[in-house]
């Protein structure tokens, strides 16, 4: 399922194809080749898919269809559709079916979109190789023995091998861009705010996002719109979105000393420096940019990242829902339900963060490390907020590395955490990024160029990205 939204827009009005075929063929394409890849969790009820495909031909009898209207869509496994299982990819949440949707997925059903099942994820979007998921690692499409990268990486594979148009992940540290990188294709993280986390299963709530993957910059732009928008459910969101105009200068920014550091893919970086001629070529001033607390970015993110989890996966108790475990050694039965259920509830990586995360908000070490750690945020925050002034978006490679193999890095979470270098610092100031397919390595794995603009910029990152499509 190769084909554009608006295409697939195209072929329905003019009666090529219908939106049972479109179902179909997705169904088809996914049976066949997520045997091998592990994309998908589980595919969405009967009656719901069955109600999606009525509304959808309705709409496009009453002229009311939009860009998703009868467009098969997977959601990251930490989205949650009433009626429906919703596991975050953990053995805690296994048997949970949600009792709402997100607001997402209103927004989707709204637009007449198909929901068609939940994409494999790291268990509670903990990890960026979708190697810890309780259900089984997703493979990456342009070589099975490499990792389809996380946490989002079955909402990029399933898009990568052609199962369906687009998806959704949720990107908290690089978890849209990263697997988009690693898949070859595009991945957008928003603006924080700019899209409604309500019926997100949280894991940094002052970093997480909802964002879309697809083929190409029109089908993420056209997803992005009708997702994007305040939501009284959520505190985080933005009421008054301001409107940002693309700017007409064309001057982007590199942090060179950033960039080319100790650790980076030769590769890597011949291919981004590659990406930066041909934007020059296209018309763009490629201009360097100095952000002094950069190379800090790393450490801020872990810090802040670990408390909130802490913070958030304490509603897995064992007691108010999902699996619960009892203790018969235990002699308060209660604490026992809580220890046993999170001890054979959770896999090794979220019990690390949540270690982490409660040291860090400990008593005399709060101040020492969350505190300092929101200190250097702010900085951040300015910095980025400088540099805009003076450039209409920041250029860097999405990720240090191609995919790596699985298991490559599963042992050693520094290794890991550092794959994430340049991702972080885009979370942790809130502004919205892209990544763009932008080459191959030697041994064909996709390498990507991560584009990333002011608060709300998200059309200026449309606007290279399709420029960038035109001249790659």
């Amino acid at each position: 399922m190769r084909k554009t939204l608006q295409q697939i827009q195209e072929e329905l009005k003019n009666g090529t194809t219908t939106v049972s075929a479109l179902v179909e063929e997705a169904h088809t394409v996914i049976s066949e080749k997520d045997e091998s890849i592990h994309a998908i969790l589980g595919m969405y009820s009967n009656d719901l898919i069955e109600s999606q495909i009525a509304r959808a031909e309705q709409m496009l009898k009453d002229g009311t269809a939009t860009a998703l209207t009868g467009v098969p869509i997977v959601l990251k496994d930490n989205i949650v559709v009433k009626g429906e299982r919703a596991t975050a990819a953990s053995k805690i949440l296994a048997d949970y079916t949600a009792v709402y949707d997100a607001t997402v997925v209103k927004k989707l059903k709204e637009a007449g979109a198909i929901l068609l099942g939940r994409a494999n994820m790291d268990e509670f979007a903990m990890g960026g190789s979708t190697e810890n998921s309780a259900f089984g690692v997703t493979k990456n499409p342009h070589d099975i023995t490499r990792v389809a990268g996380g946490s989002s990486g079955g909402s990029s594979a399933v898009v990568a091998y052609g199962g369906v148009p687009v998806s959704l992940g949720s990107d908290t540290g690089g978890s849209i861009r990263q697997p988009a990188s690693f898949c070859g294709i595009v991945g957008l993280k928003p603006t924080y705010g700019a899209v409604s986390r309500y019926g997100l299963m949280a894991m940094g709530s002052s970093l997480d996002q909802i964002g879309p993957f697809a083929t190409c910059v029109d089908d993420v732009e056209a997803v992005f719109n009708i997702i994007k928008g305040a939501d009284d459910l959520d505190a985080t969101s933005i009421k008054d979105i301001p409107a940002v105009p693309v700017n007409s200068r064309k001057k982007i920014g590199v942090p060179r000393s950033f960039v080319e550091r100790e650790g980076i893919d030769p590769e890597v970086l011949e291919n981004f420096n590659a990406s930066l001629e041909k934007l020059k070529s296209n018309g763009y001033e490629i201009v360097d940019i100095q952000l002094e607390h950069l190379e800090k970015a790393l450490s801020v993110y872990y810090v802040v990242v670990f408390a909130e989890i802490s913070s958030n996966m304490s509603r897995y108790d064992g007691i108010r829902y999902g699996l619960s475990l009892k203790d018969e050694n235990a002699s308060n039965s209660m604490l026992g339900v809580y220890f046993k259920t999170r001890t054979d509830g959770l896999g090794d990586e979220v019990r690390r963060r949540i270690l982490l995360g409660t040291y860090v908000l400990s008593s005399g070490y709060y101040d020492a490390y969350y505190n300092k750690a929101n200190i250097v945020r702010a900085m951040l925050r300015e910095e980025f907020a400088s540099v805009f002034k003076d450039v209409d978006a920041i250029a860097m490679p999405t990720s240090p590395i191609p995919a790596f193999k699985i298991g490559e890095k599963s042992h050693d979470p520094l290794a890991m955490y550092l794959a994430d270098i340049f991702t972080v610092p885009i979370n942790i100031v809130g502004v919205p990024a892209i990544s763009l397919p932008s080459g191959v390595t030697k041994n064909n794995l996709p390498l990507s160029l991560q584009l990333i603009a002011p608060h709300f910029g998200e059309s200026t990152l449309f606007s290279i990205g399709r420029d960038f499509e035109k001249i790659s």
